[in-house]
C-alpha cells in the first residue's frame, strides 16, 4: 500500500477515536511526574509552571471558539466516522493556516506539558501531536482536494498547515457565542479535568495519598456545572440553535 494511502488510513482509524487521546496524554504526563527526582514543596504541582501552562490552555481554547464562532454550517462539526465538508473555508483562521482546531488542540496538547515542569514534556508532546496530527491532516486534506478540486489547491499552496503565516481575511460570517457553547463545553471541561487529575496525581505521587485544596476543587465542580448546563441546553431545549449554524 503506497504510503499515502497508509496515512489516510491511520488517520481515519485516529480520526474516530480521537476523544481518546486526553487520557492517554494525560498518562504520560503522571508519568513523566513520577519520574522526577525532587517532589515539590508544598506537594502538588508548581505554581509558575501549572500557570504558564494554563495561560496556554486558555490560547488553544480561544483559537478554537473563534474558529467554531465563525465557522458555516457543515465545518468543525463533530463528526467521528467520516470528513464532512458543505463549503471550502479560506477566511477568519483559515486564512493564516489550513487546520486552525488542531492548531488550538496542541496548545491545549502543550499547556498540561508545561504545568508539569519537567523539562522533555513539551518537547515529547509536540512530537506525538505532530506524528499523530499529521495522518488525520493527510486524511482531511485527500478528501477537501478530491472535493473542491482546483479551489482547495490554491488555498493550500497559499496557506500553511500549522504554522499561521500571511493576511487575515475576515470571516463573513458573524460570531456566534452560541455556537461555541454548543460545541465546546466538553472541550472546556476536559481541560480543567486534566490540570486537576494531574495536581491530584502529583500529590498522590508525592506523598502516597491524593488530596486537591478547596481552589482546585471548587474550579473542577464550576466548569462541571457549567458544562452540564450547557449539555443540558444543547439536548432539551433549542437555546442554543443557530440558524445557518
Amino acid at each position: 500500500m503506497p504510503l499515502v494511502e497508509e496515512m489516510e488510513r491511520a488517520g481515519a482509524w485516529l480520526f474516530r477515536f480521537r476523544s481518546w487521546t486526553p487520557p492517554l496524554v494525560l498518562t504520560l504526563l503522571l508519568g513523566a511526574i513520577a519520574s522526577r527526582s525532587h517532589p515539590t514543596e508544598p506537594a502538588g504541582l508548581d505554581p509558575i509552571p501549572t500557570l504558564a501552562g494554563m495561560v496556554l490552555a486558555t490560547i488553544g481554547l480561544g483559537i478554537r471558539a473563534h474558529v467554531i464562532g465563525h465557522a458555516p454550517r457543515g465545518t468543525s462539526g463533530k463528526n467521528r466516522s467520516s470528513q464532512v465538508a458543505e463549503s471550502l473555508t479560506t477566511t477568519g483562521w483559515y486564512s493564516l493556516v489550513r487546520h486552525p482546531l488542531y492548531l488550538g488542540n496542541y496548545f491545549l496538547w502543550l499547556g498540561p506539558a508545561v504545568a508539569v515542569a519537567v523539562w522533555w514534556c513539551p518537547l515529547m508532546i509536540t512530537l506525538i501531536f505532530w506524528v499523530y496530527y499529521e495522518r488525520i491532516m493527510v486524511l482531511e486534506e485527500s478528501f477537501l482536494r478530491r472535493t473542491f478540486g482546483p479551489a482547495y489547491l490554491a488555498w493550500a499552496d497559499r496557506t500553511p498547515a500549522l504554522i499561521p503565516r500571511g493576511s487575515w481575511v475576515a470571516s463573513p460570517h458573524p460570531f456566534s457565542a452560541r455556537t461555541v457553547l454548543r460545541q465546546e463545553y466538553y472541550c472546556l471541561f476536559s481541560t480543567m479535568a486534566m490540570f486537576t487529575v494531574l495536581q491530584v496525581g502529583t500529590i498522590w505521587i508525592e506523598t502516597g495519598q491524593p488530596g486537591l485544596s478547596h481552589s482546585w476543587a471548587a474550579a473542577l465542580l464550576g466548569a462541571a456545572l457549567v458544562s452540564g448546563l450547557l449539555r443540558l441546553l444543547q439536548r432539551r431545549t433549542r437555546m442554543l440553535d443557530v440558524e445557518g449554524r
